[in-house]
């Protein structure tokens, strides 16, 4: 529940006087959650223990049925109780729904806290679009903790978003009571390069008080030494044990992620290593599909997977409450103990963790993976509208060029992408693309700049028998469009263009699977079942038209290779970009041969 008064909100003389009584024995309970087995996220202790609520107010913790006086008793028999989960970084519009439907997916799975990134609704909408989040949010029953987007865009200069916020924006948007922080700082080069925009932003952060988490992927050694002492405190973009190791010792707070499942094991078992969970781990989702959000949860599923890559369940709890709870500086959550905050799941067990019963400010707000009271959703008619683009042909799908050959320049490999370099021949005036390359462009739809595709080639990424367009696209959103050839492309990234955003499959020059995302270009108002099922079959579509090769060559990989804060060659709307060097090429043609 976004309050502006949390967590002073537990402080009144009425409602501590009341849980005084009620611990003394001298009043009745409002809610006794008895016969249960308390997960003690201090010593680590399963304890059978029953549990008095007064109000918002954990009142007692007490030996079981020491107390029957209660307006309402929880019977837990067999079942573990737990505080409720702290997502300690996502983004909702991963999962393509709107956030009151997130909080219906999430709440009753045991999750009562999250931390919103919303530099999705920042990079399309802007500020009208990171207000919107914190209105949307501001009261309902999950908990939401909304941070002010750092990287709008993230890499400036070498890509254009729908807004661009400077530290003053920054500031503004940090004054806003429900805004917790400074949100993921991607632009690490700038940081530590010492770039006047970046480090204003940074200095905003510091000034207002409030938190600054980070986005350090790829960075060690001095690099790592001054991102730390630029105020930036947090870390995500983990790749390997040793970098978890590395960011351990430099002090940051870890948000280990459950995007990145096959780098899971290797945490578990670094952090088994250690005989200890360090008190600045904690657990986050990042992002979650529709489909998977449906299927499996949130950060409960995250949960669920450590334990089941051998994390002890207290450790594995214990990150995803007690220490997310001490990194937000929220002494009233992550922990069932008189005084604090009743944010309470009820599992069925420690690893199966199947939320029973779920109660947020002491009162149930969830049974049996259902919501028990009714969501209020957002008005969104501001969101609409985004796509700024008229329809485009196959031959905007082309690369010009002049003569008989040409030295292209090549982004060769998913996700960690380098520079690589082929000969290819030119006929009829355009580049014929390489058969071992993948054609991928990039289109401006915000209207801030010329709409004309920037158009690339990719290698490592398969043999594409289509085409996938999709408005969702980190971190900028513009319409990139992945094709085996500039027909189907084009037919693709109509159907997006007609939808007012979303995502499209096409191959044989027609349409395979579509998901309408209207809102921004990100967002369905539609139910979830609805957008997984729409999502799965997008992703299904794509399967089909290109073979995946995991961890790396997979569809999610899609959605990241517009991505240039990151290390290597990337293509935005602006033409293919290098942060590193700060450069944009806006023709891989380098050379004619």
């Amino acid at each position: 529940m976004t309050k502006e008064n949390e967590p002073a909100d537990l402080n009144r003389d009425d409602l501590r006087s009341r849980a005084v009584a009620a611990a003394r024995g001298d009043a009745p309970f409002d809610v006794l959650i008895a016969g249960g087995t308390l997960i003690d996220m201090v010593t680590g202790e399963f304890r059978p223990a029953d549990i008095g609520l007064s109000g918002a107010l954990i009142a007692s913790v007490h030996a079981p049925g020491a107390r029957t006086d209660a307006a309402e008793v929880i019977d837990a028999s067999g079942r573990f109780v737990s505080p409720g989960l702290i997502d300690i970084h996502m983004h909702v519009e991963s999962s393509m729904v709107t956030p009151d439907t997130y909080a219906c997916a999430v709440l009753p799975r045991g999750v009562t806290t999250i931390v919103w990134d919303p530099h999705e609704l920042g990079n399309v909408v802007g500020r009208d679009g990171v207000r919107w989040a914190a209105d949307a949010v501001r009261n309902g029953v999950l908990r939401v903790i909304v941070l002010a987007p750092s990287c709008v865009p993230s890499a400036p200069g070498l890509e254009l978003a729908g807004a661009d916020f400077d530290a003053d924006a920054i500031a503004e948007i940090l004054s806003w009571p429900q805004v917790g922080g400074i949100a993921e700082v991607m632009d690490m080069r700038g940081v530590i390069g010492g770039s006047p925009r970046i480090s204003a932003i940074v200095q905003a952060g510091l000034a207002s008080g409030k938190l600054v988490f980070g986005h350090a992927r790829n960075l060690a050694g001095g690099d790592l030494a001054a991102f730390a002492a630029a105020g930036v405190s947090s870390d995500h973009e983990l790749t390997s044990a040793g970098d978890l190791m590395e960011k351990l010792r430099a002090g940051l707070a870890i948000e280990l992620r459950g995007s990145h499942d096959h780098l899971l094991p290797e945490f578990v078992a670094a952090l088994n290593a250690l005989g200890h969970l360090p008190q600045t781990v904690a657990l986050c989702t990042d992002d979650v599909f529709a489909d998977d959000l449906a299927a499996g949860g949130g950060l409960d599923d995250v949960v669920r997977r450590v334990i089941r890559y051998g994390l002890r369940p207290e450790w594995a709890l214990r990150a995803a409450t007690l220490n997310a709870a001490q990194r937000l500086g929220r002494p009233d959550l992550g922990l069932i103990a008189p005084g604090r905050r009743a944010d309470i799941a009820i599992f069925d067990s420690p690893v199966g963790l199947r939320a029973e019963t779920v109660l947020a400010n002491g009162a149930v707000i969830a049974r049996g993976g259902m919501m028990t009271i009714p969501s209020v959703p957002a008005e969104a008619a501001g969101l609409r509208g985004t796509v700024k683009l008229q329809l485009l042909t196959g031959t905007d799908f082309r690369i010009p060029a002049q003569g008989r050959r040409a030295r292209v320049a090549t982004i060769d490999v998913p996700r960690f992408t380098r520079w690589g370099e082929r000969v290819a021949e030119i006929r009829d005036g355009f580049v014929e693309t390489p058969p071992d390359a993948t054609l991928i462009a990039v289109v401006h739809r915000h209207g801030r700049a010329d709409t004309r595709p920037r158009v690339g080639l990719l290698t490592g990424w398969g043999n594409w028998r289509g085409a996938f367009a999709t408005t969702v696209s980190h971190d900028s959103h513009n319409l990139t469009v992945f094709g085996g050839n500039p027909h189907d492309m084009a037919v693709a990234a109509n159907a997006v263009i007609a939808m007012g955003g979303g995502m499209a499959v096409a191959s044989g020059g027609q349409i395979d699977a579509r998901l309408p995302l209207p809102l921004a270009g990100l967002l369905s108002d539609a139910p979830l079942d609805v957008v997984a099922n729409g999502f799965k079959a997008v992703r299904d579509a794509v399967g089909r038209i290109v073979d995946w090769q995991p961890p790396y060559l997979v569809f999610k990989a899609c959605f990241g290779a517009t991505l240039a804060c990151n290390a290597g060659p990337h293509m935005t709307d602006r033409g293919i970009a290098d942060v590193a060097s700060g450069t944009v090429l806006e023709s891989p043609v380098l050379e004619i041969l």
